[in-house]
């Protein structure tokens, strides 16, 4: 089997609509994810650099799937291995991070907790999912375009952990 054939994905309708809602249920997590980036660049200027790199970084994430969805998911080429098996996590994790909006526009976090709930984040099911899909061997040419597109925008969790073990910030 060729490197092209492995990543015909092919279904019914009803698979192929799932499919779609988790490409757009992982959009609207990466567009969260850089939001409460985001968030967190205004409120700790001190980190804002940091926090606004991983902001980027996300709507990138967000950028390069939904052009996926554009250009691979009709033709039956978008590479699974983005996503996981099931909807339930990413919708979980999506309504997670609007509650968290709602109390952080209350009560901000501490810069602990903002860094502890970013960790949290990235590692997730929908962004692990993501980051392992970027550092595996793509068994397709359609992850290779994203491997390729993505470029160095991945790694958060470890750059999370190794900036919060330079700032002296404990997990």
């Amino acid at each position: 089997m060729t490197i092209l054939e492995t990543s015909w994905v092919q279904g019914t309708d009803r698979e192929i609509e799932e499919l779609v809602r988790l490409v757009n249920e992982a959009i609207a997590l990466e567009l969260n994810a850089s939001r409460l980036y985001a968030l967190f660049q205004d409120l700790f200027p001190d980190d804002g650099e940091f926090w606004q790199a991983l902001s980027i970084e996300e709507e990138n994430h967000a950028n390069l799937l939904r052009n996926g969805r554009r250009l691979f998911l009709p033709e039956g080429r978008f590479p699974r291995e983005l996503l996981p098996e099931s909807l339930e996590p990413l919708v979980e994790k999506n309504r997670e991070l609007e509650s968290l909006f709602d109390r952080y526009e209350q009560t901000p976090p501490s810069r602990e907790e903002a860094f502890r709930t970013a960790l949290v984040l990235e590692e997730s099911a929908g962004e692990l999912h993501y980051q392992r899909a970027m550092e595996s061997r793509a068994p397709s040419w359609t992850l290779k375009v994203f491997q390729t597109l993505n470029n160095d925008d991945r790694d958060h969790a470890t750059r999370l952990r190794d900036y919060m073990a330079a700032e002296g910030i404990a997990e």
